[in-house]
């Protein structure tokens, strides 16, 4: 099915690419200047290498309305990073025999459909088949208010199986929510303090802690979609999440993390071993993102209008991460060019161009847009002098004009041209081009 918003892994070029021994730091801090300058990116970043930060740079606000910066410091929500802190704890609760990763979950969730086939082993690399209750319309109905285990169990087990435990792989936020559930039980303590023990300390993380409200007093920030503006979205409770997306983290934290993970700190060689094995596209709690000739080992985050990644390049002993508090950029771009810039790889500078519009101007392109080559209808509306686009089932997003009849969508690099007088508009992503005609 064709996606209006496309969810990319990192990719750059078959070239060889090697280690730059020393990078040019201004040119990565002028490419993020330029983003927040044309209110494309709002967050922080920080590459590591041999355990050591080597960069960090803070852009935009940790709170909009009052005009508060961020600082190498600035806590971020890490959304689904979240679940490699997660699969790293129960591998440890392996290692210390509380858990095996063959054994079953009926004896803690005897509700949930399958529970007599589904192992340890199938919730961590996301092959149980229990339905991701993320997906469920219903989710941005209480997402904001406080779940207990009782409650959140139950939501899962309603929602049932999507298929046969093993029999393949699909991402579910469930899995961790229960993985962290089984941690709470099987050590007598709640998640906040097994992560404290099992991880922070001995990785030494002074800014990552199990999240809570939003507190900018405690260096923490809101998060933000951009319409015509920054505007603050709602905060998920972190009880809803748990341990699939409930830690807040700085870059630099989290390339420390990576570090740890990957010297044996906190689990053993054999454990990660178990945990970096690939199949059907995820390991545990981990996933590769190729750059060139290099993988590296990470995870991707989204949570209210927070967006992150951190990876690891083993053979490199290099590190990074990028945590967003406000992103209105394809969050992949982002990547590439730090990466790019780490391996001394040529990115340039993006020049944004925008034409002014009324909300009069407007008007000739509202209206219902369909394409028998595409199995999805998109809606054009406005808001001012903004066009907005929303797809069939899919949030609605803000379109920026760059052109005649040009709309644009950086974030999910979208191109709408529109032919007002034939009533088309071709949608263009990807490298695919679709006519679709307003009904």
């Amino acid at each position: 099915m064709i996606r209006i918003i496309l969810i990319t892994a990192l990719s750059f070029c078959t070239l060889h690419i090697g280690f730059a021994q020393t990078f040019d730091k201004e040119k990565l801090d002028n490419y993020l200047e330029a983003l927040e300058a044309n209110d494309k990116f709002m967050g922080s970043v920080a590459i590591a290498k041999n355990g050591e930060v080597i960069y960090t740079k803070a852009t935009g606000f940790a709170d909009v309305e009052s005009k508060k910066k961020p600082d190498a410091n600035t806590k971020y929500r890490i959304g689904s990073i979240s679940k490699t802190f997660t699969a790293t704890m129960v591998l440890k609760a392996v290692e210390e025999n509380k858990l095996s990763l063959d054994q079953t979950i009926h004896k803690f969730f005897p509700s949930v459909t399958n529970a007599k086939k589904i192992t340890i082993s199938n919730l961590l690399n996301h092959r149980s088949g229990i339905h991701n209750f993320t997906n469920d319309d219903i989710y941005l109905e209480y997402n904001t208010e406080p779940k207990t285990e009782a409650a959140m169990v139950a939501i899962i087990a309603k929602s049932g199986s999507d298929f046969e435990p093993d029999s393949k792989a699909e991402y579910s936020n469930s899995n961790y929510v229960l993985q962290s559930y089984i941690l709470q039980k099987v050590y007598d303590q709640p998640y906040s303090d097994i992560l404290d023990e099992k991880i922070i300390k001995p990785a030494n993380l002074k800014n990552t802690k199990f999240g809570g409200k939003i507190d900018l007093s405690k260096n923490e920030c809101n998060s933000y979609e951009y319409v015509s503006s920054w505007e603050k979205q709602p905060e998920t409770d972190m009880s809803v999440p748990m341990g699939a997306g409930a830690i807040i983290s700085t870059p630099s934290d989290l390339t420390q993390f990576a570090f740890a993970l990957f010297s044996g700190k906190i689990i053993s060689e054999e454990s990660l071993k178990t945990m970096t094995t690939i199949k059907d596209g995820y390991g545990m709690g981990l996933f590769t993102m190729p750059f060139g000739d290099k993988t590296s080992y990470g995870h991707t985050g989204g949570i209210d209008g927070f967006s992150s990644v951190f990876g690891y390049f083993e053979d490199d002993k290099v590190a990074f991460a990028i945590t967003s508090n406000g992103n209105n950029y394809n969050h992949n771009n982002v990547s590439i060019a730090v990466l790019s810039a780490v391996f001394n790889e040529p990115y340039e500078i993006p020049v944004f161009k925008s034409i002014a519009v009324s909300s009069a101007d407007l008007d000739k392109y509202l209206g219902v847009y369909s394409s028998p080559q595409i199995p999805l209808k998109v809606t054009i509306t406005k808001s001012e002098n903004t066009l907005v686009a929303q797809a069939t089932g899919q949030p609605s997003f803000p379109l920026q004009a760059t052109a005649e009849h040009q709309f644009s969508f950086d974030k999910a690099g979208v191109v709408l041209d529109f032919n007002p007088e034939a009533k088309q508009m071709t949608l263009n992503q990807g490298g695919g081009s679709y006519v679709m005609t307003r009904e």
